[in-house]
């Protein structure tokens, strides 16, 4: 009997615990069971995926600029990167600006539902946490960013997956020094870095063993975990349109893909389902990234000389979701309470501060509303109402954060295959099974 393929797998139990999450929710003492005895079981996989995130972007990131042997190979596949990067979140920002100005969602949201959501979100600590989170990050100088991503202590980033950018930093100094030395020289910490990569990706294909199951309990917790299904009913006009926003990026991914690497959109989107489909689970691309970077090598055919670079880089500045999520949230909470700040400067605005505050997010739940808050000061919003603003949508977020993410993670991995091919290093894809070596 043919084994059923992973993305199915992962599907079925992301249906069976939204399934068997709803029937807890309506049980008594259900949301108890599922917080002790269910929950810990996604934790502890999503702490499996982080516990070897910055292992495999050190090794792989300084194995593919070893294997370069030229540094002006990493000098023309970095400004590519960037350069696409920039490029797909301006897109995603134009499109969430668009849909949310055509279709006025804030239109329909009456005082009520206004005071309703107030009243229930008052106090939050969560919406406090980001309001305060976001003030230190605008406080900073204009060039903070380029200083946070030089570590003081190579060790200490490594201890923390917020600091990924700092990570990358040293990977990338330590490979291209790595260039400049003599090759004989610099043979055994290769070998050591080749060896360590090949050992974390295998570590990959095991964990990925207990996917589906994780997934079962991600869903599962985040279903008895759910707001007031009034007040979801109430955003129901706003979350369709981040969502179709959302579903237009995937439409732009793949005639991207069709047009420039001629690949199937339909077959890429197969290959890099289980990415997605952990996305989604996890609201984190960080968490992500190893299942990103091995479906992206094994499945498409992305050399690791590319990848190695592109989907660390894109985990930590590429947010083309959250960038759309935010055009449109930073629209809509403006049309419901503050109509007047809707000019044509605004928007412009709303543009560069998403965009600029996408690069330095870290890739970690909860991180776009930071952004917003960011992107709402921008434009002049009432202080006084920011806390009510954030409230409107709070409601939301956490599946539209796991929506968001989701197509940051496609995002990732389409620029590295449109990149891969710009450097003629997409190749036919060699799948390792995690029991290839038993």
């Amino acid at each position: 009997m043919k084994k059923l393929a992973l993305h199915w797998q992962i599907v079925i139990g992301m249906v069976v615990g939204i399934l068997f999450g709803y029937i807890m929710a309506v049980t008594s003492g259900g949301a108890g069971f599922v917080a002790n005895w269910i929950k810990p079981i996604g934790t502890i996989f999503i702490n499996l995926l982080k516990l070897i995130a910055v292992p495999l972007i050190i090794a792989s990131l300084i194995k593919g600029i070893s294997d370069l042997k030229d540094i002006s190979k990493f000098k023309s596949i970095g400004g590519r990167t960037i350069i696409i990067y920039i490029a797909t979140t301006v897109v995603a920002i134009v499109i969430g600006l668009t849909l949310v100005n055509i279709i006025q969602p804030g239109s329909g949201i009456t005082q009520e539902t206004i005071d309703k959501l107030t009243t229930t979100y008052a106090g939050n600590t969560k919406i406090a946490e980001r309001i305060s989170e976001a003030s230190r990050q605008k406080s900073a100088g204009p060039l903070q960013f380029l200083i946070d991503m030089v570590p003081q202590n190579a060790i200490s980033a490594m201890s923390n997956n917020k600091m990924m950018l700092q990570v990358i930093f040293f990977s990338i100094f330590l490979g291209i020094c790595m260039l400049l030395v003599p090759e004989k020289e610099s043979k055994p910490l290769k070998k050591f870095f080749d060896s360590l990569n090949s050992v974390i990706l295998k570590m990959v294909d095991v964990i990925m063993l207990m996917a589906p199951i994780a997934v079962f309990a991600l869903l599962a917790n985040v279903v008895v975990s759910a707001d007031d299904s009034d007040v979801l009913l109430a955003l129901l006009k706003y979350a369709s349109v981040v969502v179709l926003g959302l579903l237009l990026m995937v439409a732009v991914y793949c005639i991207l893909l069709s047009v420039y690497t001629k690949k199937s959109p339909l077959w890429f989107l197969k290959q890099i389902s289980p990415a997605q489909l952990l996305a989604f689970s996890t609201s984190s691309s960080a968490a992500t990234l190893p299942v990103t970077m091995e479906r992206v090598e094994e499945h498409v055919g992305v050399d690791k000389e590319v990848s190695s670079f592109v989907l660390p880089v894109g985990a930590t500045i590429n947010m083309d979701g959250t960038s759309l999520y935010q055009a449109v949230a930073a629209v809509f909470i403006m049309q419901v309470l503050w109509p007047e700040g809707l000019t044509f400067s605004n928007q412009i605005s709303i543009v560069l501060t998403a965009l600029l505050a996408s690069i330095g997010s870290a890739a970690v739940p909860g991180a776009g509303m930071v952004m917003l808050v960011i992107v709402l000061e921008s434009v002049g919003f009432p202080a006084d109402r920011l806390a009510i603003g954030l409230a409107l949508i709070f409601a939301v977020d956490r599946p539209l954060d796991m929506l968001r993410t989701t197509i940051n993670v496609t995002g990732d991995a389409t620029v590295a295959t449109i990149v891969a091919k710009s450097v003629d290093k997409l190749k036919e894809p060699k799948v390792k099974n995690w029991d290839d070596q038993l």
